[in-house]
């Protein structure tokens, strides 16, 4: 339009010029016409009209040109612009007229490229934000696979959006099955749910608690820890919970062995030192009025004192194998060897009992590689322990051999002794287990076994185990790996 205005006010100037033009020649031809004749009178008339015509048309030639330049110029610079996707002035040489479109329109134009530089930092701004997250996430996701514990995140919804390979397994889900779930459909296990929402309700006022859950996990029951954590936007909205499942099963049996072993440990010095005492005591008090009586107190007190050194010997040879401080001489030897030492030690202690003691000890050309005194001790608690449970007249049968198929050198310690009850069977390994009955026929630390079961499974990776049936007898075996 301003174009159109401007072109139309330069060309009604011309036509004023024109006309002006045409009305001077008019004057002219009419008082030339007052002298001349007719014909001169026409011809100059049209002479006059012809020059007009031809001037406005050049003028206006002339105009179009310029505007029509102009335009294109102005076309061609914004084209370019929208090629290149950049914004930038135009120029024109139309002159002022042109000036009224070109000023508003590069006002324009700055207007819009400022709009598009700030939208473009803003996007390069949202872009590295993307990034960073991005990187933060797959971060986050590294160490959230990478431990050990059950980890599950929920959003503000209760909806799972991540969890790691052990809350797979212990929930038995699948999360590429499970994202954007409610918790509902994939956690089967009520009071956790409930936990999580909790978490989640109490918002601000409850960013983090830990609490200690039992999960039925294939069929066994497990104690966690479940610590539960709220994620709070910048503006203190909860975004989701992150629950982290620690198992305390194992630390927590810890905790109770360690409570039962010093309770046990209490009650097995309690009683020799109490013994001791009592007999001190009436040695000092002057009970023992003859040497029978004095020798027969002296030699309890002595025994008691024994027991105590075994105890304690016991106690400490278990601690140093389960802290894995213990010193461990490996050398190849013969099981028959080390089984024939410990039946010429014991031949008297059999005697004195009326026990016969038989063996089948065959020549093993295949070595063990194993702490001599380790498993000379293990040979010895056996034998020690079937002579102490066997009646007057039974037998106590030790056995070596080997089992090539298997690649084992086997001991047996074989007695015809009371027997062991099914159900003290499972327990004659553990610490301080007395078997019912056998306390009273020999006194012991209940940790002969337990010490054996150490040195052959712990230390030398062996196995050992035993068959009872009751009246008739016992057999503890044991096996370790031959060598070459």
């Amino acid at each position: 339009m301003a174009v159109t205005t401007a072109t139309t006010r330069r060309l009604g100037l011309a036509t004023v010029a024109l006309v002006s033009l045409g009305a001077s020649a008019a004057y002219y031809a009419t008082m030339t016409a007052m002298r001349s004749p007719g014909v001169r009178l026409r011809g100059l008339n049209w002479l006059v009209l012809s020059l007009v015509a031809a001037l406005t048309t050049l003028l206006l030639t002339v105009l179009w040109r310029r505007v029509n330049a102009a335009v294109a110029q102005l076309t061609e610079q914004l084209e370019r612009m929208a090629r290149q996707r950049q914004i930038g002035l135009v120029m024109t040489d139309g002159g002022r007229e042109l000036e009224q479109i070109t000023r508003p329109l590069n006002r324009l134009l700055t207007v819009v490229r400022e709009e598009i530089d700030h939208l473009r930092a803003e996007n390069r701004e949202l872009q590295i934000r993307s990034q960073v997250a991005d990187a933060e996430k797959r971060h986050t996701e590294a160490i959230i696979f990478s431990i050990s514990d059950a980890v599950i995140v929920t959003n503000r919804f209760d909806e799972l959006i991540l969890a790691n390979n052990a809350a797979e397994r212990l929930l038995g889900f699948k999360l590429a099955h499970s994202l954007r779930r409610n918790i509902d459909h994939i956690v089967h296990d009520g009071t956790l749910v409930r936990l999580i929402r909790e978490t989640r309700s109490g918002g601000r006022n409850l960013t983090r608690k830990v609490v200690e859950h039992t999960i039925d996990h294939r069929g066994q029951p497990r104690t966690f820890n479940v610590t539960l954590s709220c994620v709070m936007t910048s503006r203190g909205d909860v975004s989701g919970v992150v629950a982290v499942l620690h198992d305390v099963t194992r630390d927590k049996e810890i905790a109770q062995m360690k409570t039962d072993f010093v309770s046990s440990v209490s009650h097995e010095l309690r009683t020799p030192l109490a013994s001791i005492k009592a007999y001190v005591e009436m040695l000092v008090d002057g009970e023992a009025t003859d040497e029978r009586t004095r020798r027969e107190f002296y030699e309890i007190i002595a025994g008691e004192a024994d027991r105590l050194h075994r105890l304690i010997d016991n106690i400490l040879n278990i601690s140093r194998i389960e802290s894995g401080v213990v010193r461990v001489v490996r050398e190849p030897l013969s099981l028959s060897e080390v089984a024939r030492q410990v039946l010429d030690v014991v031949v008297p202690q059999a005697r004195a009992r009326g026990i016969t003691l038989a063996d089948r000890l065959e020549p093993i050309y295949h070595h063990v590689e194993a702490d001599r005194d380790m498993i000379y001790q293990a040979v010895m608690n056996l034998v020690s322990n079937a002579i102490k449970y066997t009646p007057e007249g039974g037998t106590v049968t030790v056995s070596a051999s080997v089992d090539e198929g298997r690649g084992m050198a086997v001991c047996e310690v074989s007695d015809t002794g009371v027997g062991i009850s099914s159900e003290d069977l499972p327990h004659v390994f553990d610490k301080f287990y007395r078997v019912q009955g056998h306390s009273r026929m020999a006194k012991g630390t209940g940790l002969g076994l337990t010490l054996v079961k150490h040195i052959i499974e712990t230390v030398h990776d062996g196995k050992l185990s035993v068959t009872s049936e009751m009246g008739k007898g016992s057999t503890f075996r044991f096996e370790l790996p031959i060598v070459n």
